[in-house]
């Protein structure tokens, strides 16, 4: 029963997170610690008297297996990119060498991490040199995590990531009765077959970004690209990690086809993409968008509330996945 007050999530007093985190790094002085933003976890601007760093307080239902997979990639991936240009955002170890701390919330525990900060800019990608750099920035990130070794349990993002688990969020938030739930289950069955039915191809399968859409992940610093929010990344298919920056929705409609062949050029002069894994791009974008219309789901409660997600959003997504014309 619910006879006390419950915290879903709560924004943390950067006040308090000094107070916690302070005493732990030897990062210079604290002066400043700002919230900088809110998305699926909570960014602040920390300035001490070394300078500018970013830290990052997860949200509840990131756990330390979760944290310490990714900055376990993390660490790799810098010492792997050593001699390329593309980079990864870099972690900060405490004064005992360790490189997240668990820090009580009052919805829970909460994980914190402090990151180096990145002088780049977003890029978004809008001429083709940009999106060639890009697309030869993925591939380099694709090659150096062939060679991470990781031993944690992890998920991965096959048919049930993409596909089964955000059915099963969906019809849970809309209801079994709604009418849309029986063309949802059939969609959801015709993609997982063509995903499938494409994977038999060969396709290339491997640890991925798991978040690469090219908007809010990647900065960009004179010719390369610094790499960060990993959260979501496991082993996939390296077509649905690309499918993610083809889904874009920030570019002209008329520019999309140009700008896309650069990104695979620029894929291409570093690693082979074969012509089965182009082939599948356009499926793994359908994919990437049911995934989306589910994250929109789980963030309902905790979040972002129900009044922008009801029959309007709903017939939205509807009418997208029919125009798909898989079913």
């Amino acid at each position: 029963m619910y006879t006390q007050p419950t915290v879903l999530r709560s924004v943390l007093d950067p006040k308090y997170l000094e107070y916690c985190l302070s005493k732990h790094y030897d990062i210079g002085q604290w002066i400043e610690c700002l919230y900088w933003l809110r998305g699926l976890n909570d960014t602040y601007r920390v300035r001490t008297s070394n300078g500018f760093y970013i830290l990052r307080v997860y949200r509840l239902a990131i756990n330390e297996n979760d944290v310490a997979y990714e900055l376990s990639l993390l660490t790799q991936l810098k010492i792997v990119l050593n001699s390329v240009d593309t980079k990864v955002s870099e972690p900060i170890a405490k004064k005992d060498n360790s490189l997240y701390t668990v820090l009580n919330a009052p919805e829970g525990k909460r994980i914190a991490v402090i990151f180096r900060y990145l002088n780049g800019t977003e890029n978004i990608l809008h001429d083709e040199a940009s999106c060639f750099t890009f697309g030869r920035s993925a591939a380099e990130l694709h090659t150096a995590m062939d060679q991470v070794i990781l031993n944690q349990p992890r998920y991965e993002l096959d048919t049930n990531f993409l596909v089964t688990q955000p059915l099963e969020r969906i019809v849970n938030y809309i209801g079994e009765k709604n009418e849309a739930v029986p063309f949802l289950h059939e969609f959801a069955n015709a993609l997982k077959e063509q995903i499938l039915i494409a994977s038999r191809q060969g396709l290339d399968w491997g640890l991925c970004h798991g978040d690469m859409h090219g908007n809010n992940n990647a900065f960009k610093e004179g010719s390369y690209f610094t790499h960060y929010d990993f959260e979501w990344s496991a082993n996939g298919w390296r077509a649905y990690d690309l499918a993610q920056v083809r889904a874009r929705k920030r570019q002209l409609e008329d520019q999309k086809e140009p700008l896309w062949n650069a990104l695979i050029s620029g894929y291409r002069s570093v690693r082979n993409f074969s012509a089965q894994d182009e082939m599948a791009i356009e499926l793994f974008v359908i994919a990437r968008r049911f995934w989306v219309m589910s994250l929109d789901v789980a963030f309902i409660e905790s979040d972002s509330g129900a009044l922008d997600y009801s029959d309007d959003w709903l017939e939205g997504f509807i009418d997208e996945f029919r125009n798909f014309e898989i079913v």
